[in-house]
Formats: structure tokens, C-alpha cells, sequence
């Protein structure tokens, strides 16, 4: 029975001190993690808009060169040379995807894309990621629809390959940002 309540003791007294010390490490890093996700974002606008910045200046060539719009729920990023970008979210196949997509003035051709989180399976559907699979959006036409194809078959100037072996991960990306383009275009 003694040592039974030294147990308990000891585990409310070491849950307080770690869930103290958990709360008082989260407070002193909620602003640095706050700019860190800030730079992430913006950055990545800026990548899309194709605006060339360095790490330290990031922010001054953004706020110098883009115009942030909030247009309903969702937030419009507009170039100096009337290119437009917007971020989507959404479900891929074992959890969010999420990214920022850029279109040309003509709202139907795609300048560049950017995917900033994805939970896909690494190697598979976690190839949405990769450099050598985003290229192939570019100037693409994303109005009215984008269609993925099956691998090597897209031939029309809005299709694209599904990667081998994630057509779920290729089809949620699809369905997302079809949805996405449609409402931002809606929005413009």
C-alpha cells in the first residue's frame, strides 16, 4: 500500500513538472515557430510567382512585389505581372496535402506549383512532392479541368502522368486541385 502511493506520488509530481515544462518550452518558441511558418509561406509564394529573393530578404522582396487579397476563405497572392497564386489543402490518401499554385495573367495556364506538406507514402504517392513530378505542370492548362493520365499517356496540354504505383496519392492531387483552381478563378 506504501509503495503503491510512492508510485502515484511520484507520476503526479513528475506529469506536473513534465507538463510544465512542455508549456513553458511551447511559449518560448510560438513566435520563432509563428515567423518560421510565415517564411515558409511566403517564400514559397514567391517561388511559384517565379520573384528571385535570397533567405534574408525574403520578406522585404514579398511584401515589395506581392499583393495579398483575401477573397472569401481563401487568400489570393498577386504578382507585379498580374500572375496569381493561391495555397490548396486538402485529404490525399493517408492525410493532407497542401501547397501553393501559381497561374499565368490568362487564369488558365499554370506558371509553377509548390507542395508544402503531404503525407503520402514515401517513394510512391510521396513523389507529389518531387521536383521531376511538379515540373511537368507547368504552363498546363488548368481551366476547365486538369486529367490525369495514366503513366506516359498524357498528350493533351492539360494532362498529366499519374505516378506508377500511387494513382490514389496522383487522384487526390487531381480532385484537389481542380477544386482549388476552380473557386480561386471563381473569386478573380
Amino acid at each position: 500500500m506504501k509503495s503503491a502511493l510512492k508510485i502515484l506520488i511520484f507520476c503526479i509530481v513528475m506529469g506536473t513538472f513534465s507538463g510544465a515544462l512542455l508549456v513553458g518550452i511551447n511559449t518560448l518558441t510560438a513566435t520563432r515557430i509563428d515567423r518560421h511558418e510565415e517564411l515558409k509561406l511566403k517564400t514559397a509564394v514567391l517561388d511559384v510567382l517565379l520573384i528571385p529573393y535570397t533567405e534574408d530578404n525574403a520578406l522585404d522582396i514579398f511584401k515589395a512585389n506581392v499583393e495579398t487579397m483575401n477573397k472569401g476563405n481563401m487568400m489570393i497572392y498577386k504578382g507585379k505581372d498580374q500572375t496569381v497564386a493561391f495555397e490548396f489543402k486538402g485529404p490525399g490518401v493517408w492525410g493532407a496535402i497542401s501547397g501553393i499554385i501559381s497561374l499565368n495573367p490568362d487564369l488558365r495556364t499554370i506558371r509553377n506549383i509548390r507542395i508544402l506538406h503531404q503525407e503520402e507514402t514515401p517513394g510512391l504517392g510521396g513523389r507529389i512532392a518531387e521536383s521531376d513530378y511538379l515540373k511537368q505542370f507547368k504552363n498546363k492548362d488548368a481551366v476547365p479541368r486538369l486529367v490525369f493520365t495514366p503513366p506516359g499517356k498524357a498528350r493533351a496540354n492539360n494532362e498529366i502522368d499519374t505516378i506508377t504505383g500511387a494513382t490514389y496519392s496522383s487522384k487526390a492531387l487531381e480532385k484537389l486541385l481542380n477544386t482549388t483552381i476552380k473557386d480561386a478563378v471563381g473569386l478573380l
